[in-house]
């Protein structure tokens, strides 16, 4: 006698377990225009590549002769499979079943995929859709009690983050746990108009006395703003398309360090536009973006958190195939002073790189912390601390380009000063513990009330002190290592880069990262 009757009823809760929710709640699914989890799972996996781990998993109810008579699937979905050839693991919450709600969730399937991804070393991805919490008041009425909350699976979330690349995309409606497992991640994406994210949706935060719709409480404009997510997009198929890009630059894990793509652009190209990049009147503001796009490899540009910190540009790229981290002054926002947010924003970059064993590329124009009183409320100096703390405690390799300005306490953190200083500026830097211009006035008080024509005595004054703070008398002191013509700052990352790769050591960094 074979076994045929146990492999009929195997294929028989498979089918169950592929119905997800049923058509109605498929239809509901598909009619908001949003995939349902089993098909995103298809938009991102190599084809055949998915291999589903806890497929039978669910709630079964049973006839007196203990045949199954109804079957509800868990609504938390993983496996491992590859994405452009590299194992990963991928999961997906089913909002077709009770809103992928905890309630019908089974608490371990969730904890291992986070645990396979952990000691197998894969990147892992979140495609996160519903509350994924501890259910509804209707669950406590059933269950018949209450309970201590805990975060299942959470102390392997936290270790995730120092050990491979998490990925957490947001496709539709994400609240309570599903909004914490959406931020504990390395890349954060939500898409505009379908997916918003909050701590407690609109029908709790209306019984504390606030109505708001989903998207004025928490839509992805919102949280693209203030740093909870990296990046909005318009469609799922551009957040699978964000996804890969952003692995693209990563190690599987940080006991590796990032593959080479084939160089296929000129290391020593030249761009002429370079020359003129900075205007000679500092007051003058200039687009950070094209000189980026001039100097990295053609098309490799790939920005995240551009809404926010907007006086900092963060974003991964390649310099003759090799893979960077870049922070870039934006003068364009605020003339490139940083604000709390901007600091944030930059110690959260740099722990990246650093994790992940990424050179960094500092494009330097700053002229400091924000001033007044609103700078004050935010508490920018410690924030800017923090940024500085995490520049200084760095190891990956980094190179700073004094573009322009680098004045005060702000403007030390260009790059770590505790080791080699692979630093060089070009012929517009200027640099010092506070703009001259500033407290040109109030430093000659004195000279100028005694002076018969106080006019041409200031002008005097500040023709001696322009020669003064020329970068060439700083580099006659090695102030500077070296002054470069700015066509030429290619070719000098591109050598960086390729040296860099002689420092780079696999392992954990000390202390992790925090979201």
């Amino acid at each position: 006698m074979s076994w045929q009757p146990e492999i009929d009823e195997l294929n028989r809760r498979r089918q169950l377990a592929h119905a997800m929710g049923g058509p109605d709640k498929l239809k509901r699914q598909a009619d908001a225009g949003r995939l349902d989890a089993r098909a995103r799972i298809a938009a991102l996996a190599d084809p055949g590549s998915f291999h589903e781990l806890g497929e039978l998993a669910g709630f079964g109810s049973y006839a007196p002769d203990g045949s199954l008579t109804a079957f509800q699937p868990a609504n938390f979905l993983y496996g491992r499979a590859t994405l452009d050839q590299r194992p990963v693991v991928l999961t997906a919450d089913d909002f077709t079943v009770r809103g992928a709600a905890a309630d019908a969730a089974l608490h371990r399937k969730l904890t291992e995929a986070e645990r396979l991804a952990n000691e197998y070393r894969l990147p892992l991805i979140r495609m996160i859709e519903g509350t994924g919490g501890g259910g509804s008041v209707k669950t406590l009425a059933s269950s018949g009690y209450t309970y201590i909350p805990e975060l299942p699976g959470w102390e392997v979330m936290i270790d995730n983050l120092a050990t491979v690349p998490v990925v957490a995309l947001g496709l539709g409606p994400v609240a309570g746990l599903g909004a914490g497992r959406q931020v504990m991640a390395h890349f954060s994406v939500l898409v505009d108009g379908l997916s918003q994210m909050f701590v407690a949706g609109p029908p709790v935060v209306l019984a504390a006395g606030e109505k708001r719709s989903k998207e004025e409480l928490g839509g992805a404009a919102i949280h693209a703003a203030n740093g909870a997510i990296d990046l909005r997009v318009a469609t799922e198929g551009d957040a699978f398309a964000a996804l890969r890009r952003f692995l693209s630059y990563l190690p599987s894990s940080v006991y590796e360090i990032a593959a080479r793509s084939n160089p296929a652009d000129d290391p020593r190209r030249r761009a002429e536009s370079l020359l003129s990049a900075i205007p000679r009147d500092g007051r003058k503001l200039y687009a950070i973006r094209p000189i980026l796009d001039a100097i990295v490899d053609h098309g490799s540009l790939f920005e995240i958190g551009r809404e926010w910190g907007t006086a900092i540009v963060t974003a991964f790229a390649r310099l003759d195939g090799w893979p960077v981290a870049i922070l870039a002054s934006d003068p364009m926002a605020l003339g490139g002073l940083w604000t709390a947010a901007t600091a944030r924003k930059v110690e959260r970059f740099v722990d990246l790189a650093d994790t992940f064993h990424l050179p960094v590329v500092h494009l330097v124009d700053n002229p400091g912390f924000m001033i007044g009183r609103k700078a004050e409320e935010e508490a920018t100096i410690r924030w800017g601390s923090r940024a500085l703390m995490a520049i200084y405690q760095a190891t990956t390799p980094w190179c700073s380009v004094i573009l322009r300005k680098a004045y005060g306490m702000a403007g030390s953190g260009h790059g770590p000063a505790d080791r080699f200083r692979w630093r060089m500026a070009w012929p517009s830097g200027d640099w010092g513990s506070l703009p001259i211009a500033g407290g040109l006035e109030a430093a000659y008080r004195a000279e100028l009330e005694a002076a018969e024509d106080p006019a041409a005595t200031l002008a005097a004054i500040k023709a001696q002190l322009d020669a003064v703070r020329s970068p060439f008398r700083t580099a006659e002191h090695f102030g500077v290592e070296s002054i470069i013509d700015p066509r030429d700052t290619r070719a000098e990352l591109c050598r960086f880069a390729t040296l860099a790769q002689r420092r780079l050591t696999p392992g954990k960094r000390p202390g992790g990262w925090r979201p």
